[in-house]
C-alpha cells in the first residue's frame, strides 16, 4: 500500500509540476502577465521533466499511465484553480481515464 501511495504521489506530483508550468506560461500570454511568470514556469517544466525520471519502468508506460494521472489532475486544477464547475461527463471521462492509468500501474510497476 505504501508503495502505491508513492507512486501516485510522484504521479500527481509530475502533473502539478507541468500544469504549473504551463499555467504560468499562460497567464504571460494571455493574461498580460509579467514575463518574470517565464522563470518559474521554466523551473516548474524542468521540475517535471526530472520527476519523469524517477519512474522506474520503461518511458513509454511512463508517459501513458501519467497521462491519466495528468488528466485527472487537470480536472481538479480546473475546479480547484480556475473555478469551473465539473460537469458529469467531465467525472465520468476523468475517472474512466484515471482507472486506465491505474491498470497500467499496476500491471507493469515492479514489486519491492
Amino acid at each position: 500500500m505504501i508503495e502505491t501511495l508513492k507512486i501516485v504521489g510522484l504521479f500527481v506530483a509530475t502533473a502539478v509540476a507541468e500544469i504549473v508550468g504551463c499555467w504560468l506560461v499562460l497567464l504571460w500570454r494571455k493574461e498580460a502577465g509579467s514575463a518574470w511568470l517565464l522563470l518559474p514556469a521554466a523551473l516548474s517544466l524542468a521540475l517535471f521533466a526530472w520527476l519523469l525520471t524517477l519512474h522506474p519502468v520503461a518511458s513509454g508506460r511512463i508517459y501513458a499511465a501519467y497521462g491519466g494521472v495528468y488528466v485527472a489532475t487537470a480536472l481538479v486544477w480546473l475546479a480547484a484553480v480556475d473555478g469551473v464547475a465539473l460537469n458529469r461527463i467531465d467525472v465520468l471521462g476523468g475517472g474512466l481515464i484515471l482507472l486506465g492509468a491505474a491498470v497500467m500501474i499496476a500491471g507493469h510497476w515492479p514489486r519491492s
